[in-house]
């Protein structure tokens, strides 16, 4: 005869790992509240690095603006100051003309279309209060099919997707430790196929299926297969080490504090100091600066978005093998 015990579904539901659990992710989802709305509630201009074209004392009033909206180097000339914004040392330029009443303000909204308004905003703002006028020209638009400079960034969040649902998918069909280091190399070895894979699929969909950011197929297929691989590798070793949690810390870096610090939606000159400060050192914003140098920037500064992404690339590599021969510790699991 079927003897139910009373109660015994809620315990099991109830057991101590389960509530572990719930209280994670209940954190998790208050840190993704906090993390986005502290980011992006109250966008302003904050020090973005501006090459200025002018007599001493007026570039001196440009960098002692309210509010220090600008970062101010002198240049000699408008050739000076566009070669600064091409290589990624500024991200605007003011030149004013002594001798006439219209001022120039360069910007380059293929690294951020927010970013360029809020220049355009400042200069306007300067020009008015000195009886000039201002022309603005863009020197490196984002494309005609990639309003606001915002494909370089989806991308990105498309491919880190890929990668730590690759790895929790991993261990959840094959558990999240592999049983020894021959084991935790196949995971690699699978993982870099995905990825390479992955990026292909990217680079096919911006570039020949959707013309989003077009001419620039290879570069954006192997960018891809990095992030890829590296976001996985992480996600396998934070799950080698630490369980099911593991997947819940790689959301919480990727996603709840890469995303909104990645430079996507506003750039780092428009968001508080802690996402400006934490932002190009994770892959999603890394990512994101390495397609907008690519796409708009003939590769420069690109050094430094590919170290980061390889970094954790290796890093993510390491910890997982390290991972494959350590003995398991009882009490690490948490039942569900």
């Amino acid at each position: 005869m079927y003897n139910a015990t009373p109660g015994a579904g809620g315990r099991s539901a109830l057991s101590p790992g389960t509530f572990v659990l719930v209280v994670g992710v209940l954190l998790v989802q208050l840190g993704f509240l906090v993390s986005y709305i502290g980011a992006f509630h109250h966008p302003r201009p904050q020090g973005i690095p501006v090459a200025v074209v002018a007599p001493a004392q007026a570039a001196e009033r440009l960098d002692r603006l309210p509010g220090d909206p600008l970062s101010v180097t002198a240049v000699e000339d408008e050739r000076a100051a566009r070669a600064r914004i091409l290589d990624r040392k500024a991200e605007g330029a003011y030149l004013m003309d002594p001798r006439g009443g219209t001022d120039t303000l360069l910007v380059a909204s293929g690294a951020g279309g927010p970013q360029a308004k809020a220049l355009r905003r400042v200069g306007e703002g300067v020009a008015d209060d000195q009886g000039r006028r201002l022309k603005v020209v863009d020197i490196a638009p984002s494309g005609p099919q990639d309003y606001e400079s915002l494909t370089a960034f989806y991308l990105i969040v498309g491919w880190l997707v890929g990668g730590y649902l690759l790895a929790s998918l991993m261990g959840v069909a094959a558990g999240t430790r592999p049983a020894r280091p021959g084991l935790g190399a196949l995971r690699l070895a699978g993982t870099a196929v995905y990825a390479v894979l992955s990026g292909l699929g990217g680079a096919i969909v911006v570039d020949p299926v959707l013309h989003a950011l077009p001419g620039h197929f290879l570069a954006l297929w192997w960018v891809g297969a990095l992030l890829v691989f590296g976001t996985a590798a992480c996600t396998l070793a934070l799950e080698a080490f630490l369980g099911v949690v593991g997947i819940g810390v790689a959301v919480l870096v990727f996603v709840v504090l890469g995303n909104p610090s990645a430079g996507g939606a506003f750039q780092r000159h428009l968001i508080p100091p802690f996402w400006r400060a934490v932002g190009e050192w994770i892959p999603t914003g890394a990512g994101t600066s390495a397609v907008r140098d690519i796409v708009y920037f003939s590769g420069h500064a690109l050094g430094t978005p590919l170290l980061v992404m390889a970094v954790w690339a290796a890093a993510g590599a390491v910890l997982l093998m390290a991972g494959s021969v350590r003995r398991r510790e009882p009490g690490l699991s948490l039942p569900l």
